[in-house]
């Protein structure tokens, strides 16, 4: 398929500021994906499409306040910090992007707090916008993090149109998090307030875990028209033994896995065997999905309203067929369903 192929006008009113007052009352378009058929319900109202025995997998990654802003030594000039991941504990080495990064070179420091409490020094480029990053600190690690996450904020994805405040440190995780490492949330999964997993529980729906740490290549611009040249950011992922032994077991009894959200799919088809079966994994992960495909374990997924061109759309789209869900995007715009990672959900079912 082509990148064209998933273009629409999306304009900035579509996109949520803010999530809805409750995790579980937000809209909820459901496709039935054999007929293209379409239903308007509540998000909570998903608890009457699955049954005892169905499994939910959830993705528990933990994101963290990975945005902060530093003073450049000497001009002062404010820099944006963008933590992407940990590289060395002792050393206290992380990859970062820095904005504006033409002012930011090897040798350079960075300030950061009111106090200059916390200290780092640029010692290698990565990419263009892509640094590392040694912070200097006096005091154990425990304490670093606990300083450095203080400063940060909610890396909320710029599209949102709004400046991250104080609450989305709370609004922007899944409340089954757990697992720390990702940059952005995986949306889908914010739907699921505590009083809805309750019901589900007593209803005797089963949940699964997956951990996938979700990257900012979940937003990162695909600049090829054929599909197949496109290069996904790799991820990191666990898939342990409970979440197999549960998977597993309810494919054995033929009920509905249901995966939340596109990591979710992405995580199940990259441990999944030849037989359908999914297998404990550990390491890293690049799996690009896009139409057609043939998925091997969920038989629904939820998921939010994804971006034009986005690689989340496309696996939307390969799950969910690509005419229908093209159609219920049609219909979503129509219906002023809101957009992105505080924005409505998407059920799709057989």
């Amino acid at each position: 398929m082509k990148l064209s192929q998933f273009k629409f006008k999306l304009t900035e009113d579509k996109i949520a500021k803010y999530p809805a007052p409750h995790r579980d009352e937000c809209r909820m378009m459901v496709l039935h994906r054999k007929t293209g058929e379409i239903e308007h319900k509540m998000f909570k109202d998903i608890l009457g499409y699955f049954d005892e025995h169905d499994v939910f997998v959830f993705n528990d990654t933990k994101v963290f306040p990975a945005r902060l802003y530093g003073n450049k030594e000497k001009t002062g000039a404010r820099i944006e910090v963008f933590l992407l991941r940990e590289l060395n504990r002792e050393l206290r080495l992380w990859d970062v992007l820095v904005d504006p990064a033409r002012k930011i070179r090897i040798g350079n420091k960075l300030y950061f707090g009111d106090d200059n409490s916390i200290v780092a020094e640029v010692i290698d480029n990565t990419t263009s916008r892509g640094r590392t990053l040694r912070f200097l600190y006096d005091g154990d690690h425990d304490e670093f993090k606990k300083s450095l996450y203080k400063l940060g904020e909610a890396p909320l994805p710029r599209f949102v149109g709004r400046e991250s405040e104080p609450e989305d440190l709370e609004n922007f995780q899944c409340i089954f998090a757990r697992n720390e490492g990702a940059v952005t949330a995986p949306a889908a999964g914010l739907h699921f307030s505590r009083e809805l997993m309750k019901r589900m529980e007593i209803k005797g729906i089963d949940f699964a875990y997956i951990t996938l740490h979700c990257g900012l290549g979940n937003f990162r611009n695909t600049d090829v028209e054929d599909l197949t040249k496109h290069k996904m950011d790799s991820e990191q992922m666990f898939v342990e033994s409970d979440c197999c032994r549960i998977v597993n077991r309810a494919k054995d009894g033929e009920h509905k896995i249901v995966a939340v959200g596109t990591t979710v799919q992405r995580a199940l088809e990259a441990c999944c065997g030849t037989d359908g079966r999914i297998k404990e994994f550990e390491g890293w992960t690049n799996k690009f999905i896009f139409p057609p495909y043939d998925f091997s374990v969920a038989d629904a997924m939820v998921s939010n309203f994804h971006l034009p061109y986005s690689t989340l759309l496309m696996l939307t789209a390969a799950f969910g067929d690509y005419d229908y869900t093209m159609e219920a995007y049609e219909t979503a715009l129509r219906e002023d369903y809101k957009f992105g990672p505080y924005g409505d959900a998407l059920l799709i079912i057989d």
